[in-house]
Order: C-alpha cells, then sequence, then structure tokens
C-alpha cells in the first residue's frame, strides 16, 4: 500500500526526500507544502551505508548522482563511493568521497581552448585541475550502539569549497514508541516546487508511538529552527514561514484503517516465501501477493510557536503573521490493485496505487467556501493532490516504475496540473526478502541518483 505515514510524517520535521545535494542522500520536506510521492521518499538506511551493502554485494563501487549546478559552481554529474569503513560489533565507521568528473572535463576543455601555443607551463596548470578541491567532497559517518535500545550517530561533509555539514542523532527505542533527537547545521530543506533552503540551526526532538492494532497512531515533538533560511536554488520569494526562526511544539494523532476486496495469499511458512533454491520465490517478499484494497488515514495536528523573534532579518511582513497556534485536519485515502506474484522472469507483476491526500482540511474548506477563486496568497495545501503510481515488470528483477503528483484544483485553471513527477528503474535483490537498488530521476528538479531502498514496496 502507498505510504499512509507520509501524512503525519509531513505535518512535522522529519520526512526525508532523496536529494544529491547532501551526503546523507535526503533533504527534509517543509511542513505545511502538499505531501511528497512516495518515490520521492528517502531511503530508510543512510547513505554510507547503503555504500558499503551495495559494494559487498554487487559489483558496483560508485553510485552515480545528478544535480543541475550554476557553471562556475560543483559540477552537475558526480561519483560517490566509499573510500573507508571499520565496522565493530558496537561501533561503524565509513569516510566517503564525491568525484566531479563533469566539472574537470569541462575545466581542462576550457584550459586547452585557450592555448595559443604548448609549452610545459600548459601541463602544469592542467595538472593543477587534477587537485582542484572544489572537485572532491569528503564525508565522514560514524555509528554508535550505547545500549542494546539507544544509538547515536554522527556526520560531517565538506564540499569542496562550499563549506561543510554536520549532523547528530541519538535514537532511544520504547516498548511501543521512538524517542529521537536530531541535530544539524545547517539543515537542507525542500519545498514542493523543488526549490532547496538552508537553515543554519535545526534541533528536534521527538517521540512517535508504533501502528497499535487499532490503527491509532500518535506523534509529539518539538523543533528550534535558528538563523535566517537562504536559498540554494531559488531565485525569488522568501523562505516558508515554517523555516524562519522560533521554537514550535507539535502534536499529530492519526487513525489508519485497511480492508482487501480479495487478496491471493502467498505460501504460508515464511521460510517457503524466502527460499533462494525454490523456483517460486519472489524477487521482493512485499510484492508476492495479487491484490485488491483500498486502505485510509484521518488525523489532525496543533502546533504552537512558544518562541517568535521580534526581528528576522532579510524576512518580509508575513513573518508578524505566523500564528502563534494553529490546528488543522487531513486525511488520505488509497486504492491499490496488483497483478502477478513477481516470481517469473516475465509478465509477472504489474501494479497501480491511486491515492487521494487532502493535506489541510481547513485550507481546502476555505477554498470551497470561496467558489474556488484563484488567490495568489492562498496556502499550497488548499488543493487536494492525487498521486498516482504505476509498477511494471521489465524481465526479471528489473520493474519500471512511475511516480506523479496531479493538483485537482490546478486541472480547472490554468498550467499544468502534473505538480511533480518521478520515474525510476528497480532491481529487486533475490538475496533479501525486500530490497532493491532504485536509478530514479526528478524532470521537475532536473535530479537523479542511485540508492539501495529496503522494506518498501
Amino acid at each position: 500500500m502507498a505510504k499512509l505515514r507520509t501524512a503525519i510524517d509531513s505535518a512535522f520535521f522529519d520526512l526525508n526526500v532523496a536529494s544529491p545535494q547532501t551526503f546523507d542522500g535526503c533533504a527534509r520536506s517543509i511542513p505545511g507544502d502538499p505531501f511528497p510521492v512516495d518515490g520521492s521518499v528517502a531511503s530508510r538506511l543512510l547513505r554510507p551505508l547503503q555504500l558499503s551493502f551495495i559494494r559487498a554485494n554487487s559489483p558496483l563501487w560508485v553510485l552515480p548522482s545528478f544535480s543541475p549546478t550554476s557553471p562556475r559552481d560543483l559540477g552537475s554529474f558526480s561519483l560517490h563511493s566509499l573510500l573507508f569503513r571499520f565496522a565493530s560489533p558496537t561501533w561503524w565507521l565509513g569516510v566517503t568521497g564525491q568525484f566531479r568528473p563533469r566539472k574537470l572535463i569541462a575545466e581542462i576543455k576550457n584550459e586547452i581552448s585557450n592555448i595559443d601555443e604548448f609549452d610545459i607551463s600548459i601541463v602544469k596548470d592542467v595538472t593543477r585541475h587534477f587537485i582542484n578541491k572544489s572537485m572532491f567532497s569528503l564525508g565522514i559517518h560514524s555509528e554508535f550502539a550505547l545500549t542494546s535500545s539507544t544509538s547515536a550517530s554522527f556526520s560531517a561533509e565538506a564540499h569542496g569549497e562550499k563549506g561543510r555539514r554536520q549532523k547528530l542523532m541519538v535514537y532511544h527505542k520504547l516498548p511501543e514508541h521512538d524517542l529521537t533527537f536530531e541535530a544539524a547545521w545547517p539543515q537542507l530543506f525542500v519545498d514542493h516546487k523543488g526549490k532547496y533552503w538552508d537553515v543554519p540551526e535545526s534541533i528536534s526532538a521527538d517521540l512517535s508511538s508504533l501502528v497499535s492494532e487499532s490503527g491509532i497512531r500518535y506523534h509529539i515533538g518539538i523543533h528550534k529552527n535558528g538563523g535566517n533560511p537562504s536559498s540554494v536554488n531559488a531565485t525569488d520569494g522568501s523562505p516558508p514561514l515554517s523555516l524562519l526562526p522560533g521554537l514550535c511544539a507539535k502534536a499529530a494523532i492519526t487513525y489508519e484503517m485497511s480492508r482487501d476486496y480479495w487478496r491471493e495469499k502467498t505460501d504460508s511458512e515464511e521460510e517457503d516465501i524466502w527460499d533462494n533454491n525454490k523456483k517460486n520465490t519472489p524477487y521482493d517478499s512485499r510484492l508476492a501477493e495479487p491484490h485488491a484494497a483500498i486502505s485510509g488515514t484521518m488525523g489532525g495536528s496543533c502546533a504552537s510557536w512558544i518562541w517568535n523573534p521580534e526581528n528576522i532579518v532579510g524576512t518580509d511582513s508575513r513573518e508578524v503573521n505566523r500564528s502563534r497556534f494553529s490546528a488543522d485536519l487531513f486525511g488520505s485515502v488509497c486504492y491499490s490493485y496488483q497483478e502477478g506474484k513477481f516470481t517469473k522472469d516475465f509478465r509477472d507483476f504489474t501494479r497501480v496505487d491511486a491515492r487521494l491526500d487532502i493535506p489541510s482540511a481547513s485550507a481546502f474548506a476555505k477554498k470551497v467556501f470561496s467558489g474556488f477563486k484563484r488567490d495568489v496568497n492562498e496556502q499550497a495545501a488548499a488543493s487536494p493532490r492525487l498521486n498516482l503510481i504505476f509498477q511494471q515488470q521489465i524481465a526479471g528483477p528489473f520493474v519500471f516504475r512511475a511516480d506523479s503528483r496531479v493538483s485537482l484544483m490546478s486541472m480547472f485553471g490554468k498550467g499544468g496540473p502534473i505538480e511533480d513527477f518521478i520515474c525510476s528503474i528497480n532491481y529487486s535483490l533475490k538475496s533479501l526478502p525486500s530490497g532493491k537498488i532504485v536509478a530514479w530521476f526528478s524532470p521537475k528538479r532536473k535530479e537523479g541518483m542511485v540508492e539501495l531502498r529496503l522494506l518498501e514496496f
């Protein structure tokens, strides 16, 4: 089923969106924006651990990524590799590197094109480009198991001459809850238009419950932004209100439910499903049951800005209108249909998911009462969104996937209704119950990457 928990996670600051802009391979979505498409949600496995696993279980020693930059910047194409790793029962350390061959080739080509006469100084000038710091980036990631239920991680990265990023996270597992503390300097955010924003300091503490048998799930947290957000690739517009400095307390609760119209069960014994020696072993255990099902989630959230600074440099008058307290309702309903058990090499897997999201019930109601009139100041979440996912087996473990998000209000106005689109080729790893290598590209953000994803449909 499509990620229904995206709704509650989007209301907080802890939903990671896949992005090649950082060594972690992710950026945070912005609370209050429309829910991201499922294909853009980042892998649960951190980027250094992905590199370590792929290097140990496949011939891939480097992972490519593509992201647009200015001509004088770092280069749009890069290769990411694990340079060193150390593992013990309680400690994992990895050093990763990134190289930008496109930038190197462009600079050497520019150097050679300006040559009038060849001499030894030309060789020195060309050689100097190979040791230029802007060609390389370096990252270090370390994880510690403090106790059987508590772990801590720290990561730092240096992007050539573009500065550094640091992140600290402490995770504690309770019997029915997860407790997380996270701090980043700076934290990268991406909005629903594909624009990136850097917040100099981002600190959060969250308590989230596991999904109970009753379907109820809740999330409580506190978040602090420090410093004025700066644009990474946006040329106009002001930063989103939720990224401005301040201290915010949030709470959200959801109720989830699902119903199968029909479902063809796999073997009852788990070991039979995952036995690679059997011909009917699925390429992915989570995609092994043909079905038609409907599911839904509904919930509410509230937020209180405990502290709002009086003067914020570089922002407009919208800051003073940020409400001290706000509350809203949201919901999603999803229909899923699958044919095939994903066990054969051809024509054994086709799946379609359609999910209707209402990110903000209050903004949608206001839009309805206004007669659906266009307003330049209306919230981005005022329009319901339809998320469509299509998956088709190509051959063996290779699957083509397309994710799209459509704004229903835009269908009746000017401009195209498709807000986001991501296409990908997935290679399922039969050695794992549910794991795949994903190569995706986003035409809207003009970026893509290769990553490892586990336990996802």
